[in-house]
């Protein structure tokens, strides 16, 4: 099986490119593909080394699968040209995520919704991955009426420029280029563009995709979305109000139970998931379960994922495995 890695060489694309490799993906032939400033450049994979190409040569060689993350630019241009040829184009930019002809997929929440002629596939934001894996299966039993979400989101979900000016800064370098505020030692209430109404582009992707990708106009979600000096994941403080009560023993049991979940909720003995520790894995990390208080109905609870594997890397993947495992591809 051919599979072409469009921006091969940045973060996303070489977590995909280790990931591909960990989970022994049937790649016959990689293609990666970069800009023509990465031309002549090598991509190792299982021991061997492939030079970066243009897409119009990767097109040229007709690959089953496109596994895209170089900007929503590139996606608009060149995912059409990769499906034209009988691709299936997994994109990790916002490009396709919100148009209403393209799937939004997290495996575990909502892979039935694929169709062997979803050629252009559109993989969520980072935030809105790990939210919805907790979400669905507490939906499913007491349906959700309203989510408020604080996120806490490392510095990797930029890019190795914003990796290398928080490291710059920590070594006492004054270089502001990435982030509109020096990162180290301070938080941002800022991730992408503000919009009109207030709220960051980020903080829309996040209100916009949870219902689109959980088939519920009717949940009502609103997001802060902070940049912290952390690399490693996002965590995110999650407020949510069921229109139904529920039992703490038993949210436990569904969580527990939940595919792609792991339960990290041990107050007695300091346990609680944590970016540190979340780094490298491809899981989602709940804990700090527990009933609000101040409101009937209501759960708070602590996410915590991989931003660059579950919140991107993995997630494509994942959907790649399921066009495998339904046999259009491979």
């Amino acid at each position: 099986m051919k599979v072409a890695l469009i921006g091969a060489t940045g973060l996303v694309g070489s977590t995909m490119l280790r990931l591909l490799e960990e989970r022994n993906f049937p790649i016959t032939e990689l293609l990666p593909v970069a800009s023509e400033r990465s031309l002549g450049k090598m991509v190792s994979f299982k021991g061997k080394q492939f030079p970066v190409m243009l897409a119009a040569d990767a097109i040229a060689q007709k690959p089953e699968l496109a596994l895209f993350s170089a900007g929503g630019g590139p996606s608009l241009e060149l995912a059409p040209l990769f499906a034209g040829v009988g691709c299936y184009v997994i994109d990790n930019s916002s490009a396709w995520r919100m148009d209403p002809t393209k799937k939004l997929v997290v495996p575990e929440v909502n892979g039935d919704a694929l169709h062997k002629e979803d050629l252009i596939i559109a993989n969520p934001n980072c935030s809105t991955i790990q939210m919805v894996v907790v979400l669905k299966p507490l939906h499913e039993k007491y349906n959700i009426k309203r989510v408020v979400v604080s996120t806490y989101q490392s510095v990797t979900g930029t890019g190795q420029k914003a990796v290398d000016e928080l490291l710059q800064q920590r070594s006492g370098e004054k270089v502001t280029s990435v982030y509109p505020h020096p990162i180290d030692f301070n938080l941002i209430p800022q991730i992408d563009v503000f919009q009109d109404n207030g709220y960051t582009k980020e903080e829309m992707k996040m209100v916009l995709e949870t219902c689109k990708i959980m088939g519920d106009d009717n949940i009502k979600v609103t997001a802060t979305c902070v940049r912290v000096p952390v690399m490693g994941g996002h965590s995110e403080s999650v407020n949510i109000e069921f229109n139904n009560d529920f039992d703490l023993a038993d949210v436990n049991n569904i969580l527990n139970n939940a595919p792609g979940i792991i339960v990290t909720d041990n107050p007695a003995q300091k346990e609680y998931p944590m970016p540190l520790y979340a780094t490298n894995k491809d899981e989602v990390f709940v804990g700090r379960i527990r009933r609000d208080e101040s409101q009937a109905n209501t759960l708070n609870c602590w996410i915590v994922a991989d931003n660059l594997r579950k919140g991107a890397a993995t997630n494509a993947i994942q959907i790649a495995e399921l066009l495998l495992q339904k046999g259009w591809i491979g």
